[in-house]
């Protein structure tokens, strides 16, 4: 039972993740507003606690879950797994010092209005945390389907 509430509440984070990256996405706006701004920080800072509770829920998983942890720490796609998620982070990082940043300029500068270079700069971020975020389910339908070549 265990194993199965695991899995449902690592999926939902999951799902939850990939949803809150595209409402981001589609927040990152040039002209954003002061309030606007304090949204996507909000949204940045949920995404950051999701992804901490995937982590601790995941590694939960593996030391309390059906297969156990000789199953995943040999695994090489799971490493896969985990290096993508990795990277995802590593990715994630930049934008979110941007947005603390534009936040302060916004409280400072009433008139402080993000550029469509700024915008631009920070989506190439975004699009790479989409792209490896991608080969995250494929790395976990691997890792109980496909034997490592």
């Amino acid at each position: 039972m265990i194993d199965l509430l695991l899995a449902f509440a690592h999926h939902l984070l999951a799902f939850s993740l990939a949803g809150i990256l595209a409402a981001e996405t589609a927040l990152l706006q040039p002209g954003l507003s002061a309030e606007r701004l304090r949204l996507l920080g909000n949204l940045d800072t949920t995404y950051g606690i999701v992804a901490g509770l995937i982590l601790v829920v995941g590694f939960g998983r593996v030391f309390y879950g059906v297969h156990g942890p000789a199953f995943f720490l040999t695994n090489p796609w799971f490493w896969a797994k985990i290096a993508c998620f990795a990277v995802v982070g590593a990715l994630s990082a930049p934008p979110t010092i941007r947005f603390i940043a534009w936040r302060r300029k916004a409280k400072s500068d009433g008139a402080f209005v993000v550029t469509a270079d700024d915008v631009r700069s920070v989506r190439r971020f975004f699009v790479g945390e989409i792209v490896f975020f991608a080969f995250i389910p494929l790395f976990a339908a691997a890792m109980v389907r496909v034997p490592f070549l």
